[in-house]
């Protein structure tokens, strides 16, 4: 399989002008978690980033949805290496969450596959993590549970995390052309939380 087909099968990768490397989005309106607390004052996805600006285009949100409609297909796994190629970080969903433990599944062969590739995984989807035990997730993929809330406290169940604070933050991104420049916290399990500020 080419990068051509492997791109026809996924959708393609998108690339966050802040990231490190390439990245995999999926439509925010179809967060299983995200489309419930949208409607919460005061929750992180309240303000969504993913559900204004340009992802509002229509071109945009054709991308997304061909992506998510991709999930489904019996060479997903291997299109998503071969798009991948090595790359040394992937971001999974800078829009959207995982669909089910289906999709997480096919996502650690993908990072199975890709054992050069460090690989971070934000979600709000905590039903799924507090049935899984840490040490099944390949050694390359972090996965970090994200607070609903903001300035809520890391929930304590699971050993990665991050937050949103509205008077404090780790992340030095805001302060560097919103980009992470050499700084990998998020991917790093080192790291126990990643505190991101209010925007």
């Amino acid at each position: 399989m080419n990068k051509k087909e492997a791109k026809e099968i996924t959708g393609g990768l998108s690339k966050p002008s802040k990231m490190p490397g390439p990245a995999y989005n999926l439509p925010a309106s179809q967060c299983i978690t995200g489309q419930k607390l949208v409607k919460v004052p005061g929750s992180v996805c309240a303000g969504c980033y993913a559900l204004k600006g340009r992802y509002r285009f229509s071109n945009v949100q054709a991308a997304l949805n061909r992506r998510l409609k991709s999930l489904n297909h019996p060479d997903w796994i291997r299109a998503m290496v071969v798009l991948i190629d090595d790359a040394p970080w992937f971001r999974w969903h800078d829009s959207g969450d995982l669909q089910g433990p289906e999709h997480l599944k096919k996502i650690f062969e993908v990072c199975k596959l890709t054992p050069s590739t460090q690989h971070w995984l934000p979600t709000r989807e905590a039903g799924m993590l507090k049935l899984m035990d840490p040490d099944i997730i390949p050694s390359n993929l972090i996965i970090r549970m994200s607070s609903h809330m903001i300035d809520q406290q890391p929930v304590k169940f699971w050993p990665w995390t991050s937050s949103v604070n509205s008077s404090s933050k780790t992340c030095p991104a805001l302060d560097q052309g919103n980009s992470c420049r050499d700084c990998r916290a998020c991917w790093d399990r080192s790291v126990s939380n990643v505190t991101y500020p209010k925007h």
